[in-house]
């Protein structure tokens, strides 16, 4: 079921209020929650190793021809093409036998047989392999015999080495999916016995949260204590680190489960509904798995894994780039509002980032220093007189944005994403969170300086609930549809998007 499906049946099954939540207030247990360190994607972590093992064997394998046989055997294709076979082979002979898992790593023993298997699988491979194509007499056996012992050698010591790491960032927590449990009762004492049974699930168990009363409800679940329901869960999602949210409620209590959904889909967080204990059995493949348990995928966050890195490297690559291009118009920009109106050349505003937490926002200075408006309280109109006349001319250009350049080197923005709106912008005198339903699904990814929403006509002022609605959806339409093809679809269609300049002053 997609996240427009699901959506859309939370909207039909529970009132437009239900999903309302606030911006980033909430419980004094969110607020006292302890910081956790960051997490690591054991996907990502899983690729460097795989691209570096595969890195190593193939520089190894060249630098020992330029030791041994420079000058005498030329390289070419003969040897690349072996060195690059028994790369290739070896990484795929240790993904098979699960030498790529987090878990794998963590124990050096038992992956360095499985290293040493792996390495003489592939060159005994190999060594048939010549032997069978008639062409063994072109390699020198003396340098087989080497890139074997030393590439064996760097293998495992590679190994141990990433083996100190991880067992240090495992002990620091880098590794753990922070989990929290909606629901309580027999359900959840079960799901929690099975995961905590399973070493190497990775599942580290936060509280539990429920939204019965406390007559219904004990206060601790299989030694995990009760922290509150699940606005308290949503308070505590924007203040402290949480990975994974599993519900342990009945399939058949369908109505409580959605009621929940609606407040929580907008988190950036995994959300799974448990059938560890469900009498509907389902095919394997249906289900989803936290180690050995059973769950069935409800929401995902959006932007994942890889694909955090790879917007995060086109952010800073391309956005360095455009600081460069753009530098000489950022100057003379600066230069205008400098001279033309007192007070500094920055502005900087509060404004709601990822998962609603606060961040400052660069701008140019378009309204006299006097008159400018951090918060955002009384929205800019045609004609406003709080804008210098310089201001009227880059806002309506949107050329007033350019030094949130600096806030995506930061990380703070996105080249692209949901635009990030003042702290008390208003729609119809209303603020935005309480006009549209499901408002700060937005902040389930980084903000942009430009995004789908204005590159389809819905920039500059949002006065009335109905052009908030429409930006809004489109603003969700992008996170579920995101891609590095669309990123760069939305920066190309920005310069033509600017001429539309009907709603910008």
């Amino acid at each position: 079921m997609s996240a427009f499906d699901i959506r859309d049946l939370l909207e039909a099954a529970v009132p437009m209020e239900a999903s309302s939540v606030p911006a980033a207030g909430g419980a004094p247990l969110a607020e006292t929650a302890a910081p956790e360190p960051t997490a690591i994607s054991p996907v990502v972590v899983a690729g460097l190793v795989r691209a570096l093992e595969c890195t190593l064997i193939f520089g190894l394998g060249a630098l020992l021809h330029l030791l041994m046989l420079r000058g005498r055997v030329p390289f070419g294709l003969t040897y690349a093409g072996a060195i690059g076979m028994i790369a290739v082979i070896t990484v795929t002979l240790i993904q098979a036998s699960g030498g790529y898992r987090v878990a794998a790593f963590r124990s050096f023993f038992k992956t360095a047989i499985r290293l040493i298997a792996a390495w003489s699988m592939t060159f005994l491979m190999v060594a048939a392999g010549l032997v069978l194509a008639k062409v063994a007499d072109h390699y020198s056996r003396l340098w087989l015999a080497t890139f074997f012992g030393t590439g064996l050698a760097a293998l495992l010591l590679g190994r141990f080495v990433l083996f100190r790491i991880i067992d240090a960032q495992t002990r620091a927590g880098r590794f753990d999916r922070r989990t929290a449990i909606v629901g309580g009762g027999q359900p959840a004492e079960d799901l929690i016995a099975a995961l905590e049974t399973q070493s190497e699930s990775g599942i580290r168990i936060v509280g539990v949260f429920d939204d019965r009363n406390a007559d219904r409800s004990s206060d601790v679940v299989a030694g995990h204590p009760k922290l509150g329901n699940v606005d308290d869960l949503v308070a505590y999602a924007r203040h402290a680190r949480l990975d994974l949210i599993v519900f342990t409620i009945p399939i058949t209590a369908e109505a409580r489960i959605l009621q929940m959904l609606a407040k929580l889909w907008v988190l950036p967080i995994d959300i799974r509904l448990s059938a560890h204990a469900a009498k509907l059995r389902l095919r394997p493949r249906s289900y989803s798995y936290l180690g050995s348990v059973p769950v069935l995928d409800v929401f995902d966050r959006p932007i994942a894994d890889w694909d955090v890195v790879v917007k995060a490297l086109f952010d800073r690559c391309v956005g360095l780039m455009m600081l460069l291009a753009l530098s000489p118009l950022m100057l003379a920009i600066a230069l205008a509002v400098k001279l033309t109106s007192r007070g500094p050349v920055l502005f900087r505003q509060k404004r709601h980032g990822f998962n609603n937490e606060l961040i400052e926002v660069y701008k140019f200075r378009s309204m006299y220093v006097d008159q400018c408006d951090a918060g955002a309280a009384r929205m800019v109109t045609r004609g406003d007189p709080r804008v210098t006349p310089v201001g009227r001319f880059i806002r309506k250009t949107s050329l007033d944005e350019l030094p949130q350049l600096f806030n995506v080197l930061k990380g703070d923005l996105s080249l692209v994403g949901p635009r990030p709106h003042a702290l008390q912008a208003k729609a119809a005198n209303t603020l935005y969170d309480q006009v549209v339903d499901g408002y700060f699904a937005r902040h389930k990814v980084k903000p942009g300086i430009t995004g789908w929403a204005q590159v389809n006509g819905w920039r500059g002022e949002t006065d009335t609930s109905e052009k908030l609605q429409r930006r809004v959806e489109h603003d969700l339409y992008y996170i579920e549809n995101w891609s590095v093809l669309l990123d760069l679809q939305i920066l190309l269609t920005t310069p033509f998007a600017l001429f539309r300049t009907e709603n910008a002053y």
